[in-house]
């Protein structure tokens, strides 16, 4: 009996070490490194592919931080505190090294400022990494001990994936014109993390066009997710594009100082934003125009 719960504990460590460090969890491996302004990427057979890592991964950040208003003074992103990008040298080493699920294709830690992938992965430079770089960027922002709805999260990470904001804004007039959008605060409170039935139906109020009345959307739980995120982009897109990168900065510094997102809304876009329900209202104005 002791041994075996002396195994059981032993298992259960091993398992939290490969969770947290997942670089070293990976066996006797041999980094090679390859350093830049504000990340280190480790890589282990492809110098071709971790040059183009490193050299999108400073193009990223430049971006999206100036975009969102991030404060450049800050000593997150530079020297010791650079993020660390591990680049496996196949799907399977990467999926052994970090435990994803067999989608996974990329991940992101946030405590460890690290995100990882592996050589030749489809759509990990165009879309894994800014994704990733986002959410880092958007969390260094805000903290972790504010309630922060998954929609604001997740919105930020797509939008960081600017190749595919164009296409984004065409599904979202499509779904506005259809009538097939939830309401903003509906949006608040729905968690994709939690649902784990796929062959579940949803009823969820729809959000009404400009003029017009509200009605009911009958959703697949793969339907919700979709329109979950494809709504939550269009959100951030409308707000830093409308008002700007300084707006958006106050805006996560609010939520930073335990601010709820309508407290935070009201005091970063005073003249045009005074709750969720005037959010909303800007919103489908935005809406209109696409």
């Amino acid at each position: 009996m002791i041994f075996k719960r002396a195994l059981l504990i032993i298992t259960i460590l091993a398992a939290l070490f490969s969770a947290m460090y997942p670089e070293l969890a990976a066996g006797a491996v041999t980094w090679k490194t390859m350093n830049g302004e504000h990340f280190i990427i480790h890589y282990l057979n492809d110098e071709s592919f971790a040059q183009e890592v490193s050299h999108k991964a400073e193009s990223y950040y430049r971006n999206i931080a100036t975009d969102l208003g991030y404060p450049r003074y800050s000593e997150f992103w530079i020297w010791e505190k650079r993020v660390k990008v591990y680049i496996y040298s196949d799907h399977a080493s990467f999926l052994k090294a970090t435990g994803q699920p067999a989608w996974s294709h990329g991940m992101a830690d946030y405590n460890l400022k690290s995100i990882s992938g592996y050589t030749g992965s489809i759509g990990f430079i165009d879309s894994v990494l800014p994704h990733e770089i986002a959410h880092l960027i958007f969390r260094d922002f805000v903290g972790f001990t504010g309630v922060i709805p998954l929609w604001l999260d997740e919105g930020v990470a797509q939008w960081g994936e600017s190749e595919k904001r164009e296409g984004v804004r065409r599904i979202i007039k499509e779904m506005y014109k259809g009538g097939n959008l939830l309401q903003v605060k509906d949006m608040m409170n729905l968690d994709m993390y939690r649902l784990k039935e796929m062959n579940r139906l949803f009823v969820r109020p729809s959000l009404a066009k400009k003029g017009g009345e509200p009605g009911a959307l009958f959703l697949t739980t793969e339907a919700l997710i979709n329109v979950y995120y494809v709504e939550a982009v269009s959100l951030i897109t409308f707000l830093t594009e409308k008002f700007g990168a300084y707006s958006f900065s106050a805006f996560c510094r609010a939520l930073r100082n335990g601010d709820s997102v309508e407290s935070a809304l009201k005091s970063s876009y005073p003249d045009h934003i005074r709750d969720l329900e005037e959010f909303e209202d800007r919103w489908v104005e935005h809406l209109e125009t696409l």
